[in-house]
């Protein structure tokens, strides 16, 4: 990894100026990624843009006030083609930004991709991708470190923290290890406030979310001798409380809090489809279901969009698949 650090710096400082993205639906991690890199970035001198497909869910704007992050609506591709770097975060798919990746192919840019998910794609010219650590952003802070240390301002510290933070689970979920939490320390030395972070992060919500998830709640059911949680959620769910499909980030959690459950899976019904969230405990390599619907992720963390198909159609399909896979696992 000595030597893709060292060639991705070598492209950060031959390059001028930048594009950055990340996933739709930007979570923590995606979004202090990206505010952190651009920090970095501009502190070398350089031009940078942040542009995503989605906008920034209300719970993460505080990080685009130390930079500020553009949604795409056509008008920005001439910044991706006149942009000598491209450089994707906490995404190895170009399916998961793809209003742009038509423009993007065009790019005459270096393309980079830094991220921690399994089974990436080949689109870029420069892959760091590191799927034993926990969080695209502390790999991020590895690369800045390897650098130089200094680099490393408050500002950045703090989306990087913001960014382990959430997709650590708050630091309970697998491969948060003891390199994590020494990373994590170093970043409050230099000034992050972690309860700061945390509110920002967790308690700043509006109460139609606290609403949201009593409807939530109610939904949740069992399925294969209660090793299976789900969570149905109508587009209609979201009327009524006047929330937003990014409202239901957490909502995984409580759907794998039940004694006995092994895999949680969340169904949010879109315009054109579901989405679905896939979470599972110990060895079960819930991403090989979320494979067969065209998704992917970590082992026991995947999504998965699945187009054209009813709510009631994608949960008994998905619940079946997986299923399958614990009977599978258990001879």
């Amino acid at each position: 990894m000595i030597e893709q650090f060292a060639q991705l710096l070598s492209i950060f400082n031959s390059k001028k100026t930048f594009v950055i993205t990340t996933h739709v639906n930007p979570d923590g991690d995606a979004i202090g990624s990206e505010v952190a890199l651009a920090l970095y970035l501009k502190n070398k001198g350089k031009e940078v843009t942040i542009i995503n497909q989605s906008e920034t869910p209300g719970h993460l704007l505080f990080l685009t006030e130390f930079f500020p992050v553009r949604t795409y609506n056509g008008n920005e591709d001439h910044r991706i083609l006149n942009a000598d770097c491209f450089c994707v975060v906490d995404t190895n798919s170009p399916k998961r930004f793809s209003a742009m990746a038509e423009t993007v192919k065009r790019s005459p840019a270096v393309k980079v991709c830094i991220d921690h998910h399994l089974e990436h794609e080949h689109f870029a010219d420069h892959y760091i991708v590191d799927t034993e650590v926990p969080a695209t952003s502390e790999l991020l802070y590895r690369i800045f470190v390897s650098d130089n240390p200094d680099s490393i301002t408050k500002p950045i510290a703090d989306a990087l923290y913001a960014g382990i933070m959430t997709d650590t689970g708050s630091f309970k979920f697998p491969k948060t290890d003891a390199e994590t939490h020494h990373i994590t320390a170093d970043l409050l030395q230099r000034g992050t406030d972690p309860y700061e972070i945390y509110q920002h992060v967790f308690e700043s919500g509006e109460i139609n979310k606290l609403h949201l998830l009593g409807k939530a709640l109610e939904r949740i059911e069992v399925h294969y001798n209660g090793k299976i949680a789900s969570m149905a959620l109508p587009r209609s769910i979201f009327a009524e409380t006047q929330t937003e499909e990014s409202d239901v980030d957490n909502l995984t959690q409580y759907v794998l809090s039940i004694k006995k459950v092994v895999v949680g899976l969340v169904f949010v019904e879109l315009a054109d489809g579901v989405k679905v969230s896939f979470r599972s405990k110990g060895d079960i390599a819930i991403n090989e279901v979320a494979k067969q619907f065209g998704g992917g992720g970590h082992k026991n963390a995947s999504g998965a969009r699945l187009k054209n198909i009813s709510l009631t159609d994608a949960v008994t399909s998905v619940i079946e698949r997986t299923k399958m896979l614990l009977s599978t696992q258990e001879k």
